[in-house]
């Protein structure tokens, strides 16, 4: 049986003791075992992705019961609420220091696409506030900023391993390409084929150990970036359902946003990936297997 992490908060280890008693109660086979371990999964999974999770309820619930006449804007609020839900997963405990630092390299990152991106018409905010530069708000750092949180939360709760990992030196080529390619396609020939190829060769011989419950599972790193991308761009979705921003051709009515995206989202979601990966680099046991390829079933 599982122990909790070092360090943890006791809020960590009261989930801990609750999943151990759920465990000796329910689990009696490989069945119920199997069971156990999927329901493991998407228990962990909603909580790595708290933050976005949080970040999209407030979208939805400033889209539907936010009052119009009220004196600060729904961007602006959203903002302030960005700013409680970040400080309230520190003081929890459910952030490091070190996660938040990379969070914030990733938060700075999106708003200068965003200022780049909006200036070129790639995509607009409607509505007016206070709290912004130039064309853009500033709760859409935050946006950007849950992507980082989630990859840093889930690599921490499912304790990754890897076969084959790429040097780090590789892969941060790869994310500085990715991100220089965001901005050049502007006048350059779009690299993105190139990109996708590329993201193939480093990192398709890799392989993610993930535990869920008590065994460590195998899973192509590859397969986990292209469901990851999924999730981002059904979100993407949701945030423009909401009108928190909109595409060309949205502005006349919702409408599902472009498969395009979803690639986009997959390169843009290896940089931060590429981030996280540079604070594991050392650390405890769960970073150690990063730079010796050690297999962990």
């Amino acid at each position: 049986m599982t122990m909790p992490p070092p360090n943890s908060t006791r809020l960590q280890i009261r989930l801990h003791d609750a999943r151990a008693a759920l465990h000796a109660r329910y689990v009696r086979g490989p069945v119920s075992q199997a069971v156990f371990e999927f329901v493991a999964f998407g228990i962990k999974q909603g909580w790595a992705c708290l933050f976005g999770g949080l970040m999209l309820g407030l979208l939805l619930a400033t889209f539907l019961w936010y009052p119009e006449t009220a004196m600060l804007s729904r961007y602006d609020f959203l903002v302030l609420g960005a700013i409680v839900i970040q400080i309230g997963m520190l003081w929890t405990g459910l952030e490091t220091w070190e996660e938040a630092k990379v969070i914030l390299v990733f938060h700075i990152v999106g708003t200068v696409m965003e200022l780049f991106k909006t200036a070129h018409g790639s995509w607009i905010y409607p509505e007016d506030s206070l709290l912004r530069i130039a064309g853009v708000p500033l709760f859409t750092g935050f946006m950007y900023a849950a992507v980082g949180s989630y990859l840093a939360r889930v690599w921490r709760l499912f304790e990754f391993r890897f076969d084959r990992f790429p040097p780090l030196w590789i892969q941060a080529a790869l994310a500085t390409a990715i991100y220089v390619n965001f901005f050049a396609h502007h006048w350059l020939p779009d690299i993105r084929i190139g990109l996708f190829a590329a993201t193939a060769m480093v990192y398709g011989p890799c392989v993610v150990w993930f535990r869920a419950d008590d065994a460590h599972r195998p899973m192509p790193l590859v397969i986990g970036f292209i469901l990851v991308a999924l999730f981002i761009w059904f979100a993407e979705n949701i945030g423009t359902f909401t009108r928190a921003w909109a595409y060309p051709g949205q502005t006349e009515g919702w409408h599902p946003v472009s498969l395009s995206k979803l690639g986009a989202w997959y390169l843009l979601m290896i940089i931060s990936f590429v981030r996280v990966a540079c604070v594991h680099r050392s650390g405890q046991a769960s970073q150690r297997s990063l730079s010796s390829g050690t297999r962990r079933p």
